[in-house]
């Protein structure tokens, strides 16, 4: 990276502990890699996740090595749709999302309502786009000229906000789950197994929330991976690091870059309980995570909740029903 970019990154960016790096223009992986080893270099930023943004038929050319590099994908269909024949650019944005979802990596789609940079409402076709990109997969959509010089930023917020939470009404949550199990195939992995498990019994219980206890919130995304049709909370307990000279928690970006993985909410636990804990502390916290969840009225008395939490060595799934 060039020196102002360094010297940007340096005064505002590690100061300000940035969660996520937008990297435009992504060509290979080796670009992911040199972003990463220049973040490396501002010690503050070694936990920010780069999104690679794949934005001309290169990056396209090159998108499997550069997915398993990246933190996650920005599929730029303004400058890809420049590249790119029209006809083709569906095409591309299908794949490119399943990939994504297989992987367990959120992917993120941008130029949706271009439109509703000078009119209050979207056209009936942007409308079904927006939908069209929440069926398809996507993590979230980012927003450009309506929100940087429209006339109507927080009316578009809203609209598009509207329109993603109806296409995950009809969000097809069976075919996707078979799908992505089929997909994973066998022998799982160890963390693979116990998500895949998680969701399964969450979804035959009918369970209102599913409680992962986590402290890299790796065990949370990949629940969410397999898209369950409740709320993944995702509990992160700190950890105590030291670089020699003074003593300090992580966690917070942990539970910051939750946020933009698709229904999963994150919430940072004390950190006097440890993540590992197998007597009365996990039990205290799991009470605080419930009360959470009573407050933000996503579980009530005698819903069933799904909590999957390491004991000892032993990743363990529950299912708890609530009193009154």
């Amino acid at each position: 990276m060039s020196m102002p970019h360094f010297q940007v990154m340096k005064k505002w960016g590690a100061p300000n502990k940035i969660d996520f790096l937008s990297l435009s223009y992504t060509r290979h992986a080796e670009d992911v890699r040199q972003a990463r080893e220049f973040l490396s270099k501002l010690g503050d930023l070694s936990q920010t996740l780069i999104f690679a943004k794949i934005e001309n038929v290169e990056g396209l050319n090159h998108f499997d090595e550069i997915l398993e590099e990246a933190d996650g994908i920005i599929l730029s269909r303004g400058n890809l749709g420049i590249d790119l024949p029209p006809e083709k650019v569906f095409l591309f944005q299908k794949s490119a999302l399943h990939k994504c979802n297989m992987a367990g990596k959120p992917a993120v789609v941008t130029r949706v309502v271009d439109s509703m940079t000078d009119n209050l409402r979207p056209t009936r076709a942007e409308a079904t786009d927006v939908a069209n990109a929440v069926l398809d997969g996507s993590d979230a959509i980012l927003l450009g000229a309506e929100t940087l010089r429209g006339l109507y930023p927080v009316e578009t917020i809203s609209t598009v906000g509207r329109i993603c939470a109806e296409a995950e009404k009809v969000f097809n949550q069976d075919l996707y789950f078979k799908r992505t199990v089929k997909y994973v195939g066998e022998p799982m992995t160890h963390l693979e197994s116990i998500a895949s498990s998680a969701v399964r019994a969450a979804i035959k219980v009918k369970a209102s929330v599913i409680i992962c206890f986590t402290s890299s919130g790796r065990a949370a995304r990949l629940i969410a991976k397999y898209r369950p049709t409740m709320p993944v909370l995702s509990v992160v307990i700190p950890r105590l690091k030291t670089n020699q000279l003074k003593w300090s928690f992580t966690g917070a970006f942990e539970a910051r870059q939750s946020l933009i993985v698709r229904g999963l909410f994150p919430m940072l636990a004390d950190p006097r309980h440890p993540a590992e804990s197998t007597s009365t502390t996990n039990e205290s916290v799991l009470k605080v995570a419930l009360d959470h969840g009573k407050a933000s009225g996503v579980i009530k008395s005698h819903d069933r909740v799904v909590v999957c939490q390491k004991v000892g060595d032993s990743s363990v799934v529950k299912i708890i029903e609530l009193d009154d």
